[in-house]
């Protein structure tokens, strides 16, 4: 599985291989505070801080820059991750949009994207999302996806972020998008 196709794109988005010049053009959405309000590392709109995110982006080689298809602005960014071959399986997450991008349906636009590709190549997908994130939660169970009663714990410096895992299997999504 190629973990950062150059086929991903819609009418409304173009899902482009993030590289590390991207970083100006991607920071420039990242600065708004309100974007992190929800998310486990609130303090991600801080130039050092998003540095460090956008750097093990890079360093993963499986993350995207989100670009809206008609007016060719950067709006967010989304990535795979833990790809396991043998498990079938992927988790999409890290994901953040502009906020003239919320509501609507551009996150599922998104997501869509990446589901209809990973799925070519996994029976299931994982999203890791933070306990107090109501809104990726709310996002996440729109389009099929089951919360698990599993908690992944890791230690963000000094603190210990929760995180739901979510799972979409393949039969659901499919069933999902009929």
């Amino acid at each position: 599985m190629n973990l950062q196709p150059l086929h991903l794109h819609d009418s409304r988005l173009q899902l482009v291989p993030l590289r590390r010049n991207d970083f100006e053009r991607l920071y420039s959405v990242a600065s708004d505070p309100l974007i992190w309000e929800q998310h486990p590392t609130k303090d991600r709109y801080k130039r050092e801080v998003f540095q460090s995110f956008f750097d093990s982006a890079i360093d993963g080689k499986a993350a995207f820059l989100i670009v809206d298809a008609k007016t060719n602005e950067p709006i967010g960014s989304s990535r795979y991750y833990e790809y396991d071959e043998a498990k079938k399986s992927i988790a999409i997450g890290y994901t953040f949009l502009a906020r003239k991008y919320w509501g609507g349906n551009w996150n599922q636009a998104l997501k869509k994207l990446m589901l209809d590709y990973a799925f070519q190549f996994v029976d299931k997908v994982i999203f890791h999302i933070g306990e107090h994130n109501l809104r990726s939660q709310i996002a996440t169970q729109r389009f099929g996806a089951k919360k698990l009663d599993r908690i992944k714990e890791k230690a963000n410096g000094s603190q210990v972020v929760r995180n739901f895992v979510y799972e979409l299997k393949k039969e659901d999504w499919n069933q999902h998008n009929q």
